[in-house]
């Protein structure tokens, strides 16, 4: 064989498995979606100590061996599921890099993470109930992760106020306010069903609560008339 020949063999040998492990790698992520989608909803209904990797598997119509093949435990796969919740907050946060205008800024992150309630409630509720029993298992990712995470917000915040774009309030607080009322329409979805006497909310009567949640934020927060 000559050495083009040689060459353009042991480039097809390379080139050839890559389309063969795309397609792995998309099924890999398919199932491992699938699977903390199930997780998610287990561990919203029976809590980490209550659930179990059967019940998880059963959920997502697969033996209990497929799922161990993803995550190795049970706690692998409940931080998984924190991880996760956790990453699409983050996410939501990135207005504050995209505008500097506070009152846009700010009514997009409000905006994005009450989306998230709706969309992902039990999700939040798995996080909730984490905090709520002392945060044994993630203590790490409020140390290493949401923690310099929320620094860097406050000191957006804290620039807005320093230049008269914002009334004087603590970043902090704020941040804190704007979680706590946007998980709400999650983590406590069923009271708000039973005093508004709906079965659930309508994409309209949800999109009008954002708005109202939003002209609340931005009236807590705006700047002092000169």
């Amino acid at each position: 064989m000559r050495d083009d020949e040689a060459t353009v063999e042991a480039t097809k040998s390379d080139v050839a498995p890559v389309p063969l492990r795309r397609r792995k790698a998309h099924i890999r992520e398919t199932n491992e979606a699938h699977l903390l989608a199930c997780a998610e909803a287990v561990f919203a209904e029976r809590g980490l100590e209550g659930a179990s990797t059967a019940m998880i598997a059963e959920r997502a119509g697969l033996p209990k061996a497929n799922l161990h093949y993803y995550f190795p435990t049970k706690l692998a796969l409940y931080r998984r599921v924190l991880e996760d919740l956790f990453e699409d907050w983050h996410r939501a946060a990135d207005t504050f890099e995209s505008s500097d205008d506070p009152v846009e800024a700010i009514g997009g992150y409000v905006r994005t993470k009450m989306e998230l309630s709706r969309r992902r409630p039990l999700g939040s509720k798995v996080w909730a109930s984490e905090i709520i029993h002392g945060a044994v298992h993630m203590q790490d990712i409020l140390n290493e992760r949401v923690k310099p995470w929320l620094e860097t917000r406050v000191i957006v915040i804290d620039g807005w106020i320093a230049r008269g774009l914002l009334a004087p309030i603590d970043a902090q607080t704020l941040m804190f306010m704007i979680w706590a009322t946007t998980q709400h329409y999650a983590d406590f979805d069923a009271q708000i069903r039973a005093l508004k006497g709906k079965r659930a909310l309508t994409q309209k009567a949800f999109d009008a609560s954002t708005e109202e949640v939003v002209k609340l934020v931005i009236r807590a927060c705006e700047a002092k008339s000169p």
